[in-house]
């Protein structure tokens, strides 16, 4: 028997020594799993229905939650594009709250391969807000953005980026 034990206590709780009947010691070995090794590292997934996304763009949104990612049934991935709701705005800008707009993933923190062996990956997932074409609706990028946006046809937001990763 495996029983987790998390804090000093067992998660089957006391029951599990009446229920079971199997185990009579009062000393047993039990494999200690720190409580952060086993839940701290959270699941990095792909930007999928829901996702709220940091707006790194002077369109004027803050946060965005994702609808619907246009391209891959699994999700977006950096360079894809996303269709969002604009959940906090700014109180003069170009977008507004409540408003349905498209946007390109410049940050996401699922691990992304390159083609020269490393993987990049980010703290926060991030968009740029673009129009119906693909330019972006902002005139700065604020942060990193992978130059794998290049391969995406992205030159616009590269060009406005402060920084290339």
């Amino acid at each position: 028997m495996l029983t987790v034990v998390v804090g000093g206590r067992s998660l089957l709780g006391s029951l599990s020594n009446n229920l079971l009947g199997a185990v009579k010691t009062t000393h047993e070995v039990i494999p200690r799993l720190h409580y952060n090794s086993i839940f701290s590292q959270q699941q990095r997934t792909f930007i999928q229905m829901r996702t709220n996304l940091k707006v790194v763009d002077n369109s004027g949104a803050k946060r965005v939650m994702c609808i619907q990612a246009l391209k891959g049934r699994r999700g977006a991935r950096l360079g894809d594009t996303i269709i969002a709701s604009v959940k906090e705005a700014q109180p003069r800008g170009k977008v507004k709250k409540g408003e349905v707009v498209y946007g390109v993933v410049v940050r996401a923190a699922m691990q992304r391969g390159r083609c020269d062996g490393s993987e990049i990956k980010f703290d926060d997932n991030a968009v740029v807000i673009v129009n119906k074409q693909g330019e972006p609706i902002g005139t700065r990028v604020f942060g990193p953005v992978p130059h794998e946006l290049r391969k995406k046809k992205h030159l616009k937001i590269l060009t406005l980026a402060e920084h290339i990763a």
